[in-house]
């Protein structure tokens, strides 16, 4: 193993682990990203999976924000994508400048067209190498997060080629051929859990399945399709890393959209943290999981264009709807917003949501 730089700043981690912090830690989800000129002027040269493929630009692009907001921001999460999986799986993803596969999975045949054994050292062995000097190059000044998308997000990109409005084709999937969907699901969260340990094993300290569709499907249909993945994402991770004796990271849920599924994912999927889009209040979170995980999240991303009142009111609100029913005190939550950043955003505004979190978390 690696030997890394001793962490400088654990905050995430103990709040992930439900400790009682000082003020709740603070990241972005696509912190790395369009919003940054730093970023900007990198991808004009490069194209994005280029830059995803080669570990020294998703280096350099996972450290952007972490310098510029050194010392306001609580964690770094390396420059990748959700759709390396199916890319991993044999399909060919372009970008420009959203997603597409030129050759989406039709009807279950096509299923045969996907790679049998997923050799994630070989086919994703840049993002391993890519964390490994990421780690290195942040000298301990925050911890690094892994990540991968959830299996029915992936599913759904791999069979609409894209990203959609009426997730049409990927549902048809669902109600036509519920036990073909289910083993196609199952295999992805086996690629998935291989991933996922890789990315411990060079070096990430906690890690986020991103359910991006989640709210695309009914409570019934989540519970039949969906949550049964993310139970064996979880399960599998922790088993595999018992079994090569390698310390558990804490694990993150980002369930968009499925605030309904909050008291069953809080009461035995397995993740340590609950991620929270924009659409439910704090306060009702916390009761709901009644303190079995953290949570994170939850300002919408939209709020940073409303100026700098705006930001400031809604970070003060959400911090105050976080601390109620915890007897007044910073628990375990780990500040974000409800989803991505935009690529429109101001980057002084968002250095200025950094702030205000700072500020209002504390309890000032």
């Amino acid at each position: 193993m690696t030997q890394f730089p001793p962490l400088r700043n654990d905050l995430l981690l103990r709040a992930a682990r439900g400790e009682k912090t000082e003020r709740a830690p603070v990241w972005i989800m696509r912190q790395a990203g369009r919003y940054l000129p730093e970023f900007r002027a990198l991808r004009a040269e490069h194209a994005f999976f280029e830059i995803c493929q080669t570990p020294e630009l998703a280096t350099e692009i996972t450290l952007q924000p972490i310098r510029r907001y050194s010392g306001l921001i609580d964690a770094s999460i390396i420059f990748s994508d959700i759709l390396v999986i199916p890319q991993a799986l044999g399909m060919e993803v372009l970008m420009n400048p959203g997603p597409s596969f030129p050759d989406p999975l039709s009807t279950p045949a096509d299923v045969d067209k996907l790679r049998q054994n997923v050799d994630v050292d070989k086919e994703l062995g840049y993002v391993f190498k890519a964390i490994t000097q990421t780690r290195i190059a942040l000298k301990g000044e925050v911890p690094l997060i892994g990540f991968c998308g959830a299996p029915w997000t992936l599913f759904a990109y791999m069979i609409e080629g894209g990203g959609s409005k009426t997730f049409t084709k990927a549902k048809t999937w669902l109600f036509k051929y519920p036990e073909e969907s289910k083993a196609l699901l199952l295999r992805i969260a086996d690629v998935c859990v291989d991933f996922l340990v890789g990315q411990v094993k060079a070096g990430a300290q906690l890690l986020q399945v991103f359910d991006s569709w989640a709210g695309e499907l009914s409570p019934h249909d989540f519970a039949l399709f969906s949550l049964p993945t993310l139970n064996h994402i979880s399960k599998g991770v922790h088993e595999k890393l018992r079994q090569q004796n390698i310390p558990l990271v804490p694990m993150t849920l980002f369930a968009k959209g499925a605030n309904h599924a909050l008291g069953d994912l809080a009461k035995d999927a397995g993740y340590d943290v609950l991620g929270l889009d924009w659409c439910i209040e704090p306060s009702a979170a916390r009761e709901i999981v009644k303190g079995k995980v953290a949570l994170q999240g939850n300002m919408d991303p939209n709020v940073l264009y409303g100026g700098r009142e705006a930001i400031e009111t809604t970070v003060k609100r959400m911090c105050e709807g976080f601390r109620q029913g915890n007897n007044g005190e910073v628990g375990a939550w780990i500040a974000n917003l409800g989803h991505g950043i935009t690529p429109g955003v101001d980057p002084e505004d968002v250095k200025w949501f950094l702030e205000c979190v700072h500020k209002y978390s504390a309890g000032h």
